[in-house]
């Protein structure tokens, strides 16, 4: 396995997959491609591309303006030298918010409504539009903390430029304050005013 990391940064579309595509045909075994850009829209391009070609691809933000796109090469796809780059696409963020009180999904059995939400986020990762936001707060709290089994799905739609915003008096309450592993503290004042100006609001 041989990881190969491309520096994007300051770079325009099409420039960060371009980059990523002749560095994907020049690997000669499976490994990691990590390519470093500085926007949430190359972000997007990036995933869709290893999509394209049956990759997977996890994205984090490191930083302000600093993302990595991870793309796990398992087995080596056919890239033509003359193959084009995909057409930049805009932002895939819609105009809705998703509200998460709870660290499980309905009521009932526990062990199932924390299967459902776990699957429930994975799902709204995998969206062709992202919402502007992710609330979490009550139980929902516990879903944005290290060791909660979202963080990472959490972690690659922050890249992509969704919020990732936990209320501060619920990891307080739930001793995890120090824990927040994904997005933001945010406060009651701001939870409503992404509720009230969203377009749809979606709830598990």
């Amino acid at each position: 396995m041989k990881d190969i990391l491309v520096n994007a940064i300051g770079d325009q579309c099409p420039v960060p997959v371009v980059k990523a595509m002749k560095a994907l045909g020049q690997m000669q075994e499976p490994g990691v491609l990590e390519v470093l850009v500085d926007n949430e829209v190359a972000v997007q391009n990036l995933s869709r591309f290893a999509g394209s070609k049956g990759l997977k691809a996890a994205a984090e933000k490191l930083e302000e303006k600093k993302f990595s796109v991870k793309i796990t090469v398992d087995q080596l796809p056919e890239v033509s030298a003359q193959e084009e780059a995909p057409a930049c696409a805009p932002d895939v963020r819609g105009n809705y918010v998703v509200a998460i009180a709870s660290d499980t999904m309905g009521s009932g059995d526990d062990a199932l409504g924390t299967t459902l939400m776990k699957g429930f986020i994975y799902a709204v990762s995998q969206q062709e539009q992202l919402p502007q936001a992710i609330l979490f707060y009550n139980g929902g709290a516990k879903l944005t903390v290290e060791g909660a089994v979202s963080v990472e799905d959490l972690k690659s739609m922050e890249a992509q430029g969704v919020e990732i915003l936990t209320c501060g008096t619920c990891l307080n309450f739930y001793g995890l304050t120090d824990k927040l592993a994904v997005g933001t503290v945010t406060n009651m004042y701001n939870i409503v005013e992404k509720l009230t100006t969203a377009a749809k609001v979606v709830r598990p």
